[in-house]
């Protein structure tokens, strides 16, 4: 019986790199417009329960990295931030070929990483504005779960690689093949 070919398959399902920088522009407007809507309709500080006592929409200023730590060292940003981008670029480029998981967490990853570093570039801070008050997590943004959520994909496609190389060496059962 042959597997149905879903879009997470390995194989080359044509996906274009197009749709990666289409991801990640995306990513990219989105976390722009809502940090535009924080500065323009809130103080900072204020906040908007969305469910009270487990979400609100809170308007914070950083200057420094998650958790608030290098606070402002922007020329440590600017620098970490160009190279990262190149190298996701690279990867996108040379690795995503037939690896659409690996193409979208990139495409995440790079929309989250520009999106930050705009902040950086232009307002000298990162607006924060989502703020899980259930668990006390830091305020964090759209770029920051786009971070997030490309970290995790990237982590299931190296899993993935993993089990797939297992299965090419020991096959499905457990047993070696040579």
């Amino acid at each position: 019986m042959q597997r149905k070919q879903s879009f997470f398959n390995e194989k080359d399902t044509g996906v274009s790199f197009v749709i990666y920088y289409i991801i990640s522009l995306f990513v990219i407007a989105l976390d722009q417009l809502t940090k535009i809507l924080v500065e323009k309709n809130m103080e900072i500080g204020e906040r908007i329960p969305v469910i009270e006592n487990v979400f609100s929409i809170t308007s914070h200023r950083n200057q420094g990295a998650a958790w608030g730590i290098l606070q402002g060292q922007m020329w440590l940003f600017y620098l970490i931030t160009i190279i990262v981008v190149g190298g996701i670029i690279y990867y996108i480029q040379k690795h995503a070929k037939g690896k659409p998981l690996l193409g979208i967490s990139l495409a995440f990853m790079l929309g989250g990483a520009i999106g930050n570093f705009i902040d950086r570039l232009f307002r000298k801070e990162v607006i924060d504005f989502l703020y899980a008050e259930i668990i006390d997590f830091p305020i964090f943004n759209i770029a920051d779960a786009a971070l997030t959520i490309g970290v995790v994909l990237l982590l299931i496609q190296m899993l993935r690689e993993e089990r797939q190389s297992k299965e090419k060496t020991y096959g499905k059962n457990g047993t070696h093949h040579s």
